[in-house]
């Protein structure tokens, strides 16, 4: 055991001979080693730059990436609410189909008529609007044309008669307008 603590003070003892050795030559040998820890410092300089270059490209992908998330999350809620509003459609069609056909002064139509304006409500409050189209010029982005008829009232390509409304959410449409076109 004496033996293996000799060795590893003799081993300690040569190691800080050259160390010591090395401090005392003259400066012509401390030259390149200040060359070589000068080109030390340059790589580790040039290997921060370029860690913190990708750890900023890093941020602005994650910011991206948030950015997209949030648009398609928009985007999809936007889908769902226009597929719950287009199931919704038919009733009010069905409610507004009664109105017309009821009699003058009915205690049940005036009822039935504050539901569908109620229904109104609802929907243009949560973006849903009408498209207007009797009179104006047929676009096929917000009207589907059912028929083609010759018309003394309108000029050929107007919107002559609306047979089912078409609604808009924000800038979608949820339903083209089914209208009657003059020829």
């Amino acid at each position: 055991m004496t033996d293996k603590k000799k060795h590893k003070h003799e081993d300690e003892a040569t190691e800080t001979k050259p160390a010591i050795e090395s401090a005392s030559i003259n400066g012509d040998q401390t030259k390149p080693e200040l060359d070589a820890l000068k080109n030390q410092l340059a790589e580790a300089e040039s290997k921060v730059s370029e860690y913190k270059d990708g750890w900023a490209r890093s941020q602005a992908e994650f910011q991206n990436y948030k950015k997209r998330i949030e648009r398609d999350n928009e985007l999809t809620y936007a889908s769902m609410k226009g597929d719950i509003v287009k199931k919704v459609l038919p009733v009010l069609d069905d409610l507004e189909r009664a109105l017309q056909n009821r009699l003058a002064d009915d205690a049940w139509a005036n009822g039935i008529e504050l539901i569908a304006r109620k229904l109104q409500n609802i929907l243009e409050s949560e973006g849903v609007k009408r498209i207007e189209a009797k009179g104006t010029a047929f676009d096929p982005n917000f009207h589907e044309a059912i028929t083609h008829e010759p018309s003394d009232e309108a000029g050929s390509g107007y919107v002559i008669d609306v047979v089912q409304n078409g609604y808009m959410l924000g800038e979608r449409v949820i339903r083209p307008a089914l209208v009657r076109v003059a020829q």
